[in-house]
């Protein structure tokens, strides 16, 4: 028999190292839903939805093992994406400049395709500034975790979006959460807490990404000012959705861009890029620039991608009649969804709408089957949306058709009632079986 040897034994670790290393996180990680997801599917003869390689630029189609598919899980929204103009303009800058700014812009200095595009931000909001950073979850987190602190408050709609809820934690401020798009909630938390604080902000998203719902945003301005505070607007999936242009809340409202205080949004969407901005204020902005961790200790945007973002922007704003074919398309999709008898929630026929199933394993057996019928489209379980509301969220794009439209809301009618039958025969021999 073969001795182990000395340093083997002397190394092994003990019971507290192991739960406070490895085999902590894999405990940890169990909890994960998309973790809980995989496992009970996998018991289930479900294969793993997650995580596929596509094997082309996902439009209204996508290539995955060679296999052409039907396309709902990606916010091309314009359908900009490879555009020649935009892959013309990448190619020029990386001629030029190649494809990292090297360091942090503080440090190693601007390039012009930055201030180009935070110009071009600034402009189309009306606002004096803007400052665009790496990441759009990073925006949000460093923005708040900078500007507040702990005499502040931030008060953020319950659906916000994990970035501003990681932000509204890591600035200290008092966490105020009201109940979703509800401004009389909104309301009595101010009435009751703000006068504790020395600065409060708002925190809403434009179009909610989970819903597809829009907030009243004139009324929560009316709230701002009237509780003298500043406001944040994250305008992820509204630019380039919302108003007849895609200028997002701004236009679809009708307000005075300095009504809010801060105008977010990702680059990743319509912009057809990644990073995120905030845009107002030249002393906002300022601040920012010289103090916000995410930008100060993190290398700027690659050149390539400034450009590529500056120049979806102007087609754009160049091109409406994308922004009202996305409109058209999405709300062809509600009122079919509709007609067929699917639960689409709260949304209001703007880039995003749910198809609520329910429980988060009949959603994700119903999502297999949808890729087995050539349609790829993602579920969405708990805790990103509330226990007992999974769903297959849509995200269209102007390049879908209304036949793109019939074929997926009728797949799911047919497949539906089979992945409900699936479950409850699971659960019927998991219960004989104990």
């Amino acid at each position: 028999m073969k001795k182990k040897h000395p340093r083997q034994v002397a190394q092994t670790p003990r019971k507290s190292a192991l739960d406070n290393g490895a085999a902590g996180f894999n405990r940890a990680r169990s909890k994960l839903s998309f973790d809980r997801l995989v496992e009970v599917g996998a018991k289930m003869g479900m294969e793993n939805p997650l995580f596929v390689c596509h094997e082309r630029a996902a439009k209204a189609t996508t290539l995955i093992n060679g296999k052409e598919y039907l396309n709902f899980s990606t916010y091309d929204y314009l359908d900009i994406n490879t555009h020649p103009e935009i892959t013309e303009a990448v190619t020029q800058t990386a001629r030029t400049f190649g494809t990292s700014a090297g360091a942090s812009r503080l440090v190693g200095g601007e390039r012009p395709q930055h201030l180009a595009l935070e110009r071009a931000i600034a402009d189309l909001y009306g606002v004096e500034d803007c400052i665009v950073y790496v990441s759009g979850h990073a925006a949000n987190v460093s923005t708040l975790g900078f500007l507040f602190g702990a005499r502040d408050a931030i008060f953020y709609d319950g659906l916000a979006h994990n970035s501003l809820v990681q932000g509204t934690r890591l600035s200290g401020a008092v966490k105020y959460s009201y109940a979703h798009n509800d401004c009389a909630a909104l309301e009595a938390l101010l009435k009751k807490h703000r006068a504790k604080h020395k600065r409060a902000l708002i925190v809403t998203e434009g179009l909610f990404s989970m819903d597809g719902n829009i907030p009243d945003i004139p009324k929560i301005i009316g709230l701002k000012q009237k509780y003298n505070c500043m406001l944040l607007v994250d305008e992820a999936h509204s630019l380039g959705v919302l108003g007849k242009t895609g200028r997002g809340v701004c236009e679809y409202f009708d307000i005075a861009p300095t009504d809010v205080d801060m105008w977010m949004s990702t680059l990743s969407k319509c912009m057809c890029g990644c990073g995120g901005f905030i845009a107002g204020s030249h002393e906002l902005i300022e601040y920012l620039k010289y103090g916000s961790p995410g930008f100060v200790f993190s290398v700027g945007m690659p050149p390539v991608i400034a450009e590529a973002c500056r120049k979806a922007l102007e087609i754009m704003l160049r091109e409406p009649e994308r922004v009202q074919q996305l409109q058209n398309i999405t709300k062809y999709f509600l009122e079919y969804a509709k007609s067929r008898g699917l639960d689409t929630g709260q949304a209001q026929g703007y880039a995003i709408v749910p198809i609520i199933v329910g429980e988060s394993i009949t959603t994700g057996i119903l999502s297999i089957a949808l890729l087995k019928r050539g349609i790829y489209v993602m579920p969405v379980a708990f805790p990103a949306v509330k226990e007992g509301t999974a769903r297959l969220r849509f995200f269209l794009s102007a390049a879908h058709r209304e036949e793109h439209v019939r074929q997926v809301l009728d797949a799911i009618v047919d497949e539906l009632p089979k992945a409900q039958a699936i479950v409850e025969q699971y659960r019927r021999e998991h219960q004989d079986a104990q």
